[in-house]
């Protein structure tokens, strides 16, 4: 039982406390009620369920390239295998480049500029869009030699089939079709075609081929429609592609090539092989002294000479057929120049060697050979270790028209530096942001297969997180765009935004929305919710789970909590389903000192206090004012004179009767009693945070204190902390590191500090001429110019 101290330290700790508020606005309240209830086919620890299950369809193409036309013409075989419980009457394939037809809904609800100031280039893209037609013709679908009947809604295709394909069957059929190549730069799209000025052409090519839409135990078919913003939803397959392209192109694609003695010169295949076999000497040496293998530098297997000799010496007749091979990945894309650089490394992942590749022209010179491969190289490395290992053999990355795309195993990026080939900081490490970034992708959706079409944060702002932690590791003080809180507060401070949970096709300020906050909010789950340990354990099991699957938002959600034990309701409802921002205020201070057990003591201090307590300016003038007390004698008696804070006997008896009772214990601990301060702090902004505190002493030590968030279970609005140490506080701190995106750092302090700013003192020079000075001017000027020149008086 505890000894008759422990009584008023218990009535403090109770002081501070806080009443319960209305439920109905508790940020605490669980996500049972918004997420989808568990199934058999996703559980609810948020992996996949026992009866988990997916389609699987496989491609072989063939693709010509017309060179002199920007088109393409293709044919293509696909086996559909039907996974689903259910039988299904018709597909539904997309047909991406349908976005392209004049009256597209993409076209038709486009807004408008505001039209008093026009960018160039928006102007060009608004004129081409209305001349160009890169929407499909399909010529042919067929199965088994019998037409399928099929009718195109928009960007997607239906095909009906002759009898119901039942759970556990298969089918085959083909589709020939045909369309013209975007150019990029004039009329937009995540692919395209380039055109330089010495002639040639670069082409990116993507979203090219009738492709399945996905079918689904969520949604169903997945087919709403491509209206730019949101990307897309695939299922996984193997292809096998033929892509003819002029002769003297250098292609690169998703997958493997399989003909290299068709295509590439000997030279070309000695130097491939020198990068593998360089790769693999590096392994040796490192299993013989148990180390890491070194990371290496590219090399060149068509240099840039090489490179601009076939440029200027186009053949536009002659072609070659490139195949390649690409097992279990989600779509298909490459590119093709006669302009290719190409230089590659040999990477080590886990137990595999990854070739990655770069291609690029002559002018992304000097930028492209010191900085993409490698950036390549820092992505995979990076990303295996916070996921899982990168599974396929390539990873590439193309320089063209489009500013930053991914596909499997090939990605497109788009920073070149000026002719002269100096650059910017920004375009430096814009190249090598951006690499990270689309090599990236590889991961987060082209491997954990998220449904872009509907969630864009669930690839794009995964993505950013780890590009965030994997720019850090390039270089100290990496000038990441994106991932810091305090970058973060002016978009939570804005009016024109929505949730995280948002549809992708209505998202406002999409960079902001779906890339920039669900990258913050990871980063502060990581760095001060969980910590790193538990977070990178929980992220890493959630990749694991779903990679090469389809997870959807609760899958994510439920699995952060079930594998690091933590609820984390309260974070997902404020930071993705709500547009709060984070603003907690240091509201007031407190230091509560224990009086002294002693009578003299504690009557001493009440003393002291008393007559240093202010005397208010009626006292001072009452002051000099005669008294009634003074006059009437036998007005005054004992309580004139008595002073409550005298100590008396009685006093002292108590006080002795204490000490006999206290036991040892408790004398020990008024002897060592350590310093109290109550500390309020108000919810100004919405969002619920944990309270990073610290505290400043009177020594001048400093204590760091980390409350977690449910401290507002009870209050969201304001709470009371009482905080116990050895010296006295003589100042507060809150969030002293800027980890929790706080809005308004001006009252975070106790004391207030008073904040510093520097002005300038200039003079304005006098400005240029005003109007009515120029138009003077030019009347003299013309004045000057109509009389006849004075002739010399020698030639008069």
């Amino acid at each position: 039982m505890p000894g008759p101290f422990v009584a008023p330290l218990i009535g403090l700790i109770l002081a501070v406390t806080n009443p319960v508020v209305d439920p109905l606005a508790d940020p605490f309240r669980q996500l049972d009620e918004d997420l989808p209830t568990p199934t058999t086919t996703r559980a609810p620890s948020g992996a996949p369920g026992h009866r988990y299950w997916q389609q699987e369809v496989d491609y072989r193409i063939a693709v010509t390239l017309d060179d002199a036309t920007q088109r393409i013409i293709g044919s293509e075989r696909i086996d559909y295998q039907n996974n689903s419980p259910d039988g299904l009457d018709y597909l539904w394939l997309q047909l991406d480049a349908n976005i392209f037809a004049p009256g597209s809904a993409a076209a038709l609800t486009s807004t408008s500029y505001a039209l008093e100031r026009v960018p160039f280039s928006g102007l060009v893209r608004m004129l081409a869009r209305q001349t160009f037609d890169g929407s499909v013709t399909i010529s042919r679908v067929e199965s088994k030699g019998k037409a399928l009947p099929h009718t195109i809604v928009g960007t997607m295709m239906r095909v009906d089939l002759a009898e119901p394909l039942e759970p556990g069957k298969s089918m085959r059929f083909e589709v020939d079709w045909s369309h013209a190549v975007n150019e990029s730069k004039r009329v937009g799209g995540r692919g395209g075609y380039e055109r330089f000025e010495d002639g040639n052409t670069l082409y990116e090519i993507a979203q090219w081929f009738p492709r399945l839409a996905p079918y689904d135990d969520v949604n169903g078919w997945q087919h709403k429609a491509y209206l730019g913003a949101g990307e897309f939803a695939l299922e996984f397959g193997d292809y096998e592609v033929e892509i003819t392209a002029p002769a003297d192109h250098i292609v690169t694609a998703t997958g493997v090539l399989q003909n290299p003695k068709q295509v590439l010169s000997k030279a070309q295949i000695d130097r491939l092989k020198a990068v593998e076999d360089a790769g693999k000497a590096r392994v040796k040496a490192a299993k013989k002294v148990d180390e890491t293998p070194k990371k290496g530098t590219p090399a060149f297997i068509v240099t840039p000479e090489e490179a601009a000799q076939t440029a200027a010496s186009p053949k536009a007749t002659d072609t070659k057929t490139w195949k390649f091979k690409a097992d279990n990945v989600r779509d298909f894309a490459f590119a093709s120049s006669r302009k290719f650089i190409w230089d590659a490394e040999s990477v080590r992942v886990g137990e595999q060697d990854v070739l990655a590749m770069s291609f690029y022209p002559n002018e992304a010179e000097p930028l492209w050979s010191r900085y993409s491969t490698t950036a390549i190289a820092h992505t995979l490395r990076s990303y295996s270790h916070y996921t899982f290992e990168y599974p396929y053999p390539v990873a590439i990355s193309v320089n063209g028209p489009v500013g930053g795309m991914e596909y499997p195993m090939i990605c497109f990026n788009g920073p070149r530096p000026e002719k002269d080939g100096t650059y910017t900081k920004r375009t430096k490490y814009g190249l090598i942001s951006v690499v990270i970034h689309e090599v990236g992708h590889n991961f987060f959706p082209m491997i954990i297969n998220s449904d872009e079409r509907q969630w864009t944060w669930m690839d794009e702002g995964l993505n950013t997180f780890l590009q965030f932690l994997t720019e850090q590791a390039w270089e100290t003080d990496y000038p990441s765009r994106r991932g810091e809180p305090e970058k973060i507060v002016p978009y939570m401070l804005s009016d024109y935004q929505v949730p995280i949970m948002t549809n992708a096709d209505s998202l406002l300020q999409k960079g902001n929305n779906a890339y920039a906050k669900p990258a913050t909010a990871l980063n502060i789950l990581r760095e001060t919710v969980l910590g790193r340990e538990l977070f990178d354990h929980a992220f890493r099991t959630y990749a694991r789970r779903w990679q090469f699957k389809r997870p959807m938002p609760a899958d994510f959600f439920r699995t952060m909590e079930d594998a690091s034990g933590v609820d984390l309701d309260w974070f997902w409802r404020g930071w993705f389903y709500t547009t709060g921002h984070v603003d907690i205020a240091v509201e007031g201070v407190t230091a509560h000192v224990m009086e002294p057990l002693d009578p003299r003591e504690a009557k001493a201090l009440q003393k002291a206090e008393r007559d240093a307590h202010p005397v208010t300016q009626s006292q001072r003038r009452n002051a000099e004012q005669p008294k009634l007390v003074d006059e009437i004698e036998g007005l005054s008696d004992f309580y004139n004179e008595y002073d409550p804070l005298d100590v008396v006997p009685e006093d002292i008896a108590s006080y002795e009767r204490l000490m006999k009772f206290l036991s040892d214990e408790d004398k020990a601990l008024i002897q060592k009693l350590p310093h109290f301060t109550a500390v309020t702090f108000a919810n100004r902004g919405g969002l619920v945070m944990p309270l990073i505190v610290e505290l400043e002493l009177a020594s001048g030590a400093r204590e760091e204190v980390r409350i977690p968030a449910e401290i507002w279970r009870r209050n969201a609005e304001r709470v009371t902390k009482l905080f116990m140490t050895a010296e006295p506080v003589v100042a507060v701190h809150l969030d002293p590191h800027l980890e929790t995106a706080d809005a308004d750092t001006s009252n975070n302090h106790y004391p207030p500090q008073v904040e510093s700013t520097r002005f300038q003192v200039y003079k304005n020079p006098k400005g240029g001429k005003n109007p009515m000075q120029q138009a003077r001017d030019r009347e003299t000027k013309a004045t000057d110019q109509s009389q006849p020149e004075a002739k010399p008086e020698a030639a008069k």
